[in-house]
Formats: structure tokens, C-alpha cells, sequence
């Protein structure tokens, strides 16, 4: 590949659904202030991909080839129980699984796992809280406040009570957990399926700005205009088979 990536929906198309309409102008807040790397982002050029998956399996999921280069988002789709949440899973290191993976040319073998998992990082459909307030569950919080502020969090969520949140406000919160450790890919299980429209763009924005800096993006979504905005490729599984289509919407900037 010889391009740097970018979300579709950024390539100029007019909005045709209520998220597009609203990612320009969330994409230019967090642009604003400062979320977004431009000259990092000129100089994203596509070489070795970063995160390389060679017959990845498990006992339930065959064997999966694929790649994902720096700035690269990959939508993942397919019916419910097909594997997807087990394809991003075993990417993870999280189940038992054989295979080969390389991040940066590295062999999995060759990371620790706890490493692997920082730099690969999971957010799943439910993610897990085990303090009683927001704040504890993050490290730096000068950091994770940036990220809070682009997911239309107030400051004084750091004191929240876990037992106040929302399902929708749980799966922004743990996106902004995840990328604040500063991963090189992001696995993401449907991360805006408890989101209105407006949550949803927000993350769709931040994520497109992350891509502009380099992050890499395996996406479960379910749904279809979603996938046609936020990702350049697509894997589709089913029954446990992963395989790659390329539709008609793909895009790749020059």
C-alpha cells in the first residue's frame, strides 16, 4: 500500500445520515484543541503494516490472515455469534489461541502479554469497572481529561460513582481508558451500540483523529453506514470463517 489513511466519511461526500452531519464539526473541536497532530499526520506514509495476524485460530474461530497498517481502520461485520467478538479477543492475547501476530515487526512471543495488551487494546461490548469511583479506574488524569472533554465529559466526572453511569456513558469512559495508555491498535466491540446520535459521532470523531496520528482500528459495528463511515476495509465472519471484502465504498486517499 502506498497511501495514508483517512475515515470515509471525511473525504468530502455530503452527509446523508444524523452521525455524518454532526463529525466535521466534532472533528474540528478536537482538531482545535490540539487532538490532532497535523504535521505527524502528513507524514503517516503506509510501509510494513503495523499489526500482521498469519492463521490466528481458536477452537472456535478458523484460521484469520490479515493486516492493518498505522492510521488504517478495519470494520468487522457479520451476524450475531459469528466470532467477531472472539476474532478481537484472540487478537488481544485474551483466549487461547495459536497463530502468528507481529506488532511493528515484533513477534507476539517476543511482547509480554500485559505489554501486548497495552499496546493492542481492548474495549469490549461490557467493559469491566472494579473501583467505586470514575477517577480510579485511570492513572494520569491531565491526560484522560483530554479524551473526557472530546467525549463530552464534564471534569467532575472524576468523582462520579460507577453506579451513576450510564451503559452509554460506561462504553465512552472505558474508550477513553484505552486510549489514554496510549495503544498502537484498538480493538473496539461495538462501541457506540448504547449511544445516541450525538455520543456516537463524538467517538466516531475521536477515533478518526486518533487514526490521523497513527492508530490502528479493528471496529465491530453492526451497522452498515457506520462501517462506510469510519473504515477503509472490511472483514466479514461468519460461523467462526473470517474473510476479507472490498467494497464498493473503500477509500484510500492519495
Amino acid at each position: 500500500m502506498n497511501a495514508i489513511f483517512f475515515g470515509h466519511w471525511a473525504n468530502g461526500h455530503q452527509a446523508s445520515d444524523p452521525v455524518r452531519q454532526l463529525l466535521g464539526g466534532k472533528l474540528k473541536e478536537i482538531s482545535q484543541r490540539g487532538g490532532v497532530d497535523m504535521a505527524n499526520e502528513a507524514a503517516l506514509q503506509a510501509g510494513a503494516p503495523m499489526l500482521q495476524v498469519r492463521d490466528l485460530r481458536t477452537s472456535i474461530l478458523k484460521p484469520a490472515s490479515f493486516s492493518l497498517s498505522a492510521g488504517e481502520a478495519l470494520a468487522v461485520r457479520g451476524p450475531s455469534g459469528a466470532g467477531k467478538t472472539l476474532l478481537l479477543r484472540a487478537v488481544a492475547d485474551l483466549d487461547p489461541n495459536v497463530g502468528v501476530m507481529t506488532l511493528d515487526g515484533r513477534d507476539r512471543s517476543a511482547i509480554a502479554g500485559p505489554e501486548w495488551r497495552r499496546l493492542v487494546g481492548y474495549v469490549p461490548a461490557e467493559p469491566g469497572w472494579w473501583a467505586d469511583t470514575v477517577g480510579e479506574h485511570f492513572g494520569e488524569w491531565t491526560a484522560t481529561l483530554a479524551f473526557l472533554r472530546d467525549l463530552g465529559f464534564p471534569e467532575e466526572t472524576k468523582a462520579w460513582p460507577i453506579t451513576r453511569l450510564s451503559t452509554g456513558e460506561r462504553l465512552r469512559l472505558a474508550l477513553a481508558r484505552a486510549l489514554v495508555v496510549r495503544p498502537k491498535v484498538l480493538l473496539l466491540d461495538e462501541p457506540t451500540a448504547a449511544l445516541d446520535v450525538a455520543s456516537a459521532a463524538a467517538v466516531e470523531a475521536l477515533i478518526n483523529a486518533r487514526l490521523r496520528t497513527g492508530l490502528a482500528v479493528l471496529w465491530v459495528t453492526h451497522d452498515p453506514a457506520q462501517a462506510k463511515r469510519v473504515a477503509h476495509r472490511l472483514l466479514v465472519v461468519e460461523a467462526g470463517q473470517v474473510r476479507e471484502e472490498a467494497p464498493e465504498w473503500t477509500v484510500i486517499s492519495p
